[in-house]
């Protein structure tokens, strides 16, 4: 096999990966490869990748079991693996930015870390770019388990037993109330993540925040809001963050279990974004862990 290019992308995290074609079906030894990356760097780009649907479901099986989207189960039953990020349609067609999907989509803008409000939270997000704006349309990628390794002793000690309560409508509600569902509301009911999650691969640590979570158990709502906001503002400091500015070609996939990232908002009355999103289940609940 061909050695992987690896260039790491900033301090704390991330990296961009050349010299492999992720169209082929991959031998088992290059899968491990990826995995000890994705533990490594958390984040990886992979540029140029000429994909489609199926070949980035056949990826994402390659890295474990893909997730359902949980808006097509919860809103219809319907089982699908895919979910668009942007304002274009399967039509072709393109939304604006005062249609009521582009309005539900602005919940991406919050920091948070995919599936959070699922009791198997994902481990992997998948993102496949195919049409982005012009201007506008960046990711910001914040790494939680760097920002964890910052606390002081008594800090890691103070969250270690903790459980936070992550709640789906709570987070959606914010940004379009009326936008989900009865049946949705009803397929996500809040559940218990542990605050505290260590990657069972290499031992790391990390605290397990975001836009969903809404409380700490057994906290009074004062209490919780001021930790969890305060966790977040540890770890999205500017110098912190890595933002990246999508291309044609790009394939990028992120830890869910230690990363929480937020869209930056673009003009959908001008440009158009044409992004598939794939997720990859994580182990098992997080207070298994």
């Amino acid at each position: 096999m061909a050695v992987l290019r690896i260039e790491p992308l900033h301090e704390d995290f991330g990296a961009s990966v050349w010299g492999i074609d992720l169209r082929q079906p991959l031998a088992s030894e290059r899968v491990m490869e990826i995995q000890a990356a994705i533990d490594r760097y958390s984040f990886l780009c992979f540029p140029e990748q000429q994909m489609d649907d199926a070949r980035q479901l056949a990826f994402t099986a390659s890295l474990g079991e893909p997730e359902e989207s949980h808006v097509a189960l919860g809103e219809s039953g319907q089982i699908t693996y895919f979910g668009t990020i942007g304002n274009v349609q399967p039509d072709g067609s393109q939304l604006g930015n005062d249609h009521k999907k582009t309005i539900f989509l602005t919940g991406n803008n919050m920091w948070h870390s995919d599936s959070s409000f699922r009791e198997v939270p994902s481990r992997l997000s998948i993102m496949c770019a195919y049409e982005v704006p012009e201007t506008g349309g960046v990711t910001e990628f914040a790494s939680a388990r760097a920002a964890y390794r910052r606390l002081d002793d008594a800090m890691q000690e103070r969250i270690e037993p903790l459980v936070a309560i992550h709640d789906y409508v709570f987070s959606r509600s914010k940004v379009a109330p009326d936008a989900v569902t009865p049946s949705l509301a009803a397929s996500l009911p809040p559940v218990r993540q542990k605050l505290v999650r260590t990657n069972p691969g290499t031992g790391a640590r990390n605290y397990y925040i975001g836009s969903h979570a809404k409380a700490i158990e057994g906290w009074s709502d004062g209490g919780s809001r001021q930790l969890i906001d305060d966790l977040q503002e540890r770890a999205t400091k500017a110098e912190c963050i890595y933002a990246h500015a999508w291309q044609p070609g790009d394939l990028v996939i992120w830890d869910n279990r230690c990363l929480i990232h937020r869209g930056s908002g673009y003009d959908a009355d001008r440009y158009r974004r044409y992004m598939r999103q794939t997720r990859v289940r994580g182990d098992g609940p997080t207070l298994q862990e």
